[in-house]
């Protein structure tokens, strides 16, 4: 049993010393660096002028980012959607990135039954969210200072605990 718990221990701090490299490469949450402001169409075709470095925003705001055909992304957005419907206190934005076609978007949303606003993203906010894999996620305070970053599978209670 003791060889049992050493190789799961071994297993979950590689798991976890990967992520750490991965995320090297995204935005800051160290430097308090400002997340960028973007101006997108959203999945029913309104404008979303997302200012998220303003100051004052109303609450604590996610920013998903994934692609429709992501298998990963598929399974965790369902948890971004239960804090989505069970919590006032923080804001949600997913931004779909590297589709085939809005149509793509609008069938993953269907699909999975989504709620949240869904933005149709473009190379530009890819780049300066320093996106490079799916699910990529920013967790920003009221002010649009980055507190956390992710990629990759995340739970229901991470989001939700990093959210505060």
């Amino acid at each position: 049993m003791k060889g049992f718990i050493a190789q799961l221990l071994i297993i979950v701090l590689v798991v976890n010393l990967v992520s750490m490299v991965r995320e090297t490469s995204m935005l800051s949450s160290w430097h308090e660096d400002t997340a960028p402001n973007f101006e997108l169409t959203t999945l029913s075709g309104e404008n979303a002028y997302i200012y998220l470095s303003k100051q004052g925003l109303e609450h604590n705001t996610i920013v998903y980012f994934f692609a429709p055909w992501c298998a990963i992304c598929r399974v965790s957005i369902h948890n971004l959607q239960n804090i989505y419907e069970r919590d006032n206190n923080v804001s949600i934005v997913a931004v779909a990135l590297d589709f085939v076609d809005k149509e793509e978007v609008a069938a993953f949303s269907e699909d999975l039954n989504l709620s949240f606003p869904i933005l149709f993203g473009n190379e530009e906010v890819k780049q300066s969210y320093q996106v490079s894999a799916y699910p990529s996620y920013y967790v920003l305070d009221q002010l649009g200072k980055i507190e956390h970053r992710s990629m990759g599978y995340s739970t229901e209670l991470g989001l939700f605990l990093r959210s505060r």
